[in-house]
């Protein structure tokens, strides 16, 4: 029998090898801020919904934040309410239950969202998934901002929980524009997201978040007029409060639901819309100045 020998074909050096491709889901996924905060977003709203013990808190909150006040304002009434007539000439109601519950409400609206943004950052920390994170092609504001879109959702459902809590424990009932009162939340949105950029950027720096927030948070409810009328503020007092955001914000709501329509807070609307602008600026200088300091100091994987 006979072997038929093949020759070997020498191989050619200058060929590739060439390898099958599999597709995979991230060749078609781009860098992307938008999805990047999203995904941010997403993950915070699922923890919230993960332990829904935060819901019967949103519900218990409203409810007994107003206590303190609605009592000493009862105390300070007198027994016969002769105390109201001073309070209306500054305030320019005698329903001072439903004056305290519209701020304390926006003020507990707001601590919650500065919780939340201003430990944007000290979250990840704590998660060890900050330097990870740090590594995604896209700008590194995308963790604030998912963060701020997070809150602002799980905000504004607490806010919708602290109306219906406040109508069942305290009889309180919307009487203005509802359109305009969106409008006003809608537009308060910035400053907020501004303060809380501020915020999420100092803790790179302090490592710590906590004593800044309490302090904010004091100075809102000694200037904001959550539970008294500004003008009963000294001058210097009320120059300051006319400063803050928040002051506006409830004074705006206040007025809309005194049943004025919403061209009679057109002050504080426009107020706030160039605080906010303002603030927004501020928070992305701020974020990038810390930004770069962190990178150059080689000191942002410190805890």
């Amino acid at each position: 029998a006979s072997v038929e020998v093949v020759p070997a074909v020498p191989p050619d050096r200058g060929a590739r090898p060439v390898i099958p491709s599999r597709p995979t889901a991230a060749a078609n996924v781009r860098p992307s801020l938008a999805r990047a905060a999203l995904a941010v977003a997403k993950r915070r709203c699922l923890t919230y919904i993960r332990y829904p013990g935060w819901f019967l808190s949103w519900l218990i909150w409203p409810a007994l934040m107003p206590l303190n006040y609605v009592f000493a304002a009862r105390a300070l009434g007198g027994p016969d309410g002769g105390g109201l007539a001073s309070f209306a000439r500054f305030a320019g109601t005698t329903d001072y239950l439903g004056y305290l519950v519209v701020g304390t409400t926006f003020w507990m609206w707001f601590n919650i969202m500065l919780w939340g943004l201003g430990t944007a950052f000290r979250d990840e920390q704590l998660r060890g998934t900050m330097e990870s994170n740090w590594l995604a092609p896209v700008p590194k504001v995308f963790m604030s901002l998912g963060a701020f879109l997070g809150e602002t959702a799980m905000g504004l459902a607490s806010l919708l929980m602290s109306v219906a809590s406040l109508m069942v424990f305290w009889g309180f009932r919307l009487t203005g524009d509802p359109l305009a009162l969106v409008l006003v939340v809608l537009i308060s949105i910035p400053s907020i997201y501004g303060i809380g950029l501020i915020f999420a950027s100092l803790v790179m720096l302090a490592k710590e978040i906590n004593a800044f927030i309490f302090f904010v948070r004091g100075l809102m409810t000694l200037f904001c007029g959550i539970a008294y009328p500004i003008a009963v503020l000294p001058g210097f007092m009320q120059q300051i409060s006319a400063v803050l955001p928040l002051t506006h914000t409830i004074s705006a709501v206040r007025t809309i639901l005194a049943g004025a329509p919403a061209s009679a807070a057109g002050t504080e609307i426009r107020y706030l819309l160039l605080s906010g602008g303002l603030l927004l600026a501020l928070g992305f200088f701020v974020f990038e100045v810390v930004q770069r300091r962190m990178l150059a100091t080689g000191t942002l994987g410190q805890y």
